[in-house]
């Protein structure tokens, strides 16, 4: 609401690698069928009629053999700093390509992997199994999935292609355990620690140090924006919600954007070009950073969403461009509160909500802490985990 250790070398070398081939070697595709050097490359033909030119540098740099990878991390012990002044011979043997370079070195490469990394073809990414992000409908109602199925089935795979995808899933029928969540977020990997620990408690305290430890309401927002990199996965666990209220709301802050910028391309521009202040402050801390509302890509699509008007600090933009933004900012917060675009529902003790920190805003209804209690424990996640997991669950398949 408020919102790692890493690998030791020694751990991840214990570790079996994957070859850069061994997956595509294992997938279907067509076969290589011809081979012919030209100067500085190569053409490769394959039966469907696909043909690719291969550089001889990018050949050489990408061998795969136990001299040029590590044969136990797989990781690169080649270095491409000498010009291939000839070019080797090239030769489809066996449905591969082989290659015998002039220092009489040999590289044999998988016709599937090739296939797969045509340079022509840039729009395609190799093993693709990360879900393209999909926004959400008017009717959008987040997937579940068991706690059973999510530990000894197939769950973990369809919540996180869930969470990958929509950017929030919902487990069910958890175990009513203290640390359920962090067990959970150990499956998938070492859970990002921010000033409020590695993993957090969510109920009203005296003296709070951030408004979710209350039982006001809480608008929609994202958690840590002051960070230079907020956290990207959240993950709730309720634990007791006996009180009266306190449902949880949330809204894709992807959809809503291009909505803004639809109806008001003015608007969505001031917002993602205008950097503003956002900050924290404790007795401990002091953590701040500018950036704007709205982060686009290459493409100019949104690819972070920074909103939370606790934490947002002074305004210090020039005076002529003061009220502009205002008006863009109040535009992007009717939308996003705007019952169209959020769904509403309360957690069961048992369940735990998911969700991407850096494009879904989340929020809570307020509660009477007098007729109940109401206990959630949460932790965060960095994206990268996730999507190894997912690569790690479908190539056991």
């Amino acid at each position: 609401m408020h919102t790692a250790t890493p690998h030791h070398a020694e751990h991840n070398a214990a570790r079996p690698r994957i070859d850069m081939g061994e997956l595509s070697s294992h997938a279907e595709g067509p076969a290589l069928v011809d081979a012919v050097a030209t100067g500085a490359r190569v053409t490769l033909h394959w039966e469907d009629g696909s043909q690719a030119h291969f550089p001889w540098m990018w050949l050489r740099d990408h061998c795969a053999c136990p001299e040029c990878r590590h044969p136990l991390t797989r990781e690169r012990l080649f270095f491409p700093l000498n010009d291939i002044e000839t070019a080797p011979s090239a030769h489809v043997t066996e449905g591969s390509l082989e290659l015998i370079w002039a220092d009489g070195h040999m590289s044999r490469f998988d016709p599937v992997w090739l296939y797969q990394r045509r340079l022509e073809d840039t729009t395609f990414t190799p093993a693709q199994v990360i879900p393209h992000r999909q926004p959400w409908c008017l009717d959008f109602t987040p997937e579940r999935v068991s706690h059973g199925d999510f530990i000894n089935g197939d769950g973990e795979r369809q919540w996180l292609e869930a969470l990958l995808r929509d950017g929030l899933v919902l487990l069910e029928d958890g175990p009513l355990a203290e640390e359920e969540v962090s067990r959970l977020a150990g499956r998938i990997g070492p859970m990002r620690a921010t000033n409020f620990g590695a993993r957090f408690d969510v109920r009203s305290k005296p003296n709070p140090n951030n408004a979710a430890y209350t039982a006001i309401g809480l608008a929609l927002h994202v958690d840590l924006p002051n960070w230079r990199q907020p956290p990207d996965i959240q993950l709730l666990y309720c634990l007791q919600n006996e009180a009266k209220g306190g449902e949880s709301t949330f809204a894709d802050g992807f959809t809503v954007a291009e909505i803004l910028r639809e109806e008001s391309p003015e608007h969505f521009r001031i917002l993602s070009e205008t950097p503003i202040d956002f900050r924290f402050q404790d007795e401990d801390h002091d953590i701040a950073v500018r950036a704007p509302i709205i982060e686009l890509n290459e493409d100019g699509k949104p690819l972070e969403i920074r909103f939370n008007n606790w934490i947002r600090d002074t305004l210090r933009l020039p005076l002529h461009e003061v009220d502009a933004w205002y008006a863009a900012y109040r535009h992007f917060w009717q939308l996003l509160h705007d019952p169209r675009h959020q769904i509403e529902f309360a957690l069961e003790p048992g369940q735990m909500i998911a969700f991407d920190n850096r494009r879904v805003l989340h929020g809570r209804r307020a509660f009477d802490p007098n007729t109940g209690k109401r206990h959630l424990q949460g932790t965060y996640l960095d994206l990268d985990l996730l999507e190894s997991r997912l690569r790690v669950l479908l190539r056991q398949r």
